[in-house]
């Protein structure tokens, strides 16, 4: 791990490390994107969000990189002249509650090189108010329930993501069982919302 942040250096292309919303909403102009691995931290509904897909009173519940093992995403390639404006675009974006650390981290990218490059990633704070640790997936289904704030509400991040990781050919075992629970849940309603209409009656 880096301990300079990422605008201490002003030479060369900025690389940023997606392993969340950023990998299908990447807001920010790129050269490239190739998938990547990011070793030390894994990727984790450990965060509540207060903000973006929640609030205080109703928390969501977000993506962090929380310590051990080992993360697929998307490492994105930025041009220098950029470098600047992306990284206050990011930190106007994640960094609304400071519950992340913002480093810069080795990530191999899975090209035909297998190259390592130095590339900027936001890892949850355990210290802060809103890390959420290692939830059940009840907890987790019902904090992504309720969960609603200024980007949208809870679901639609957490299936977004499911696709955009399947999308990349893997699996993130944690995220799909949430998914087919949320989708379950959602055909549930579905169901007793037509019953309560009279639609399901003969």
């Amino acid at each position: 791990m880096s301990a300079n942040p990422p605008d201490s250096e002003t030479d060369g292309d900025l690389w940023v490390f997606g392993y969340g919303s950023l990998m299908w909403k990447p807001g920010f102009e790129f050269l490239e994107q190739v998938p990547a691995r990011l070793i030390g931290e894994h990727r984790a509904l450990c965060v509540y969000s207060f903000d973006h897909r929640g609030t205080p009173e109703k928390p969501g519940l977000v993506l962090g990189l929380d310590r051990g093992g080992a993360c697929r995403g998307i490492a994105f390639r930025v041009a220098a002249r950029l470098r600047h404006d992306t990284i206050a675009y990011l930190r106007a974006r994640e960094q609304t509650t400071n519950v992340y650390r913002e480093v810069m981290r080795s990530v191999w990218l899975e090209n035909a090189a297998r190259d390592r490059v130095s590339a900027l990633a936001y890892v949850v704070d355990r210290g802060h108010v809103q890390y959420a640790g290692r939830l059940s997936l009840a907890e987790q289904l019902r904090l992504v329930q309720q969960g609603h704030g200024r980007s949208g509400n809870n679901r639609d991040y957490v299936l977004s993501t499911v696709a955009s990781i399947e999308k990349q050919g893997f699996r993130d075992q944690p995220l799909h069982q949430l998914a087919v629970m949320l989708h379950d849940s959602g055909m549930t309603l579905h169901r007793d919302a037509r019953a309560a209409d009279g639609l399901d009656q003969a």
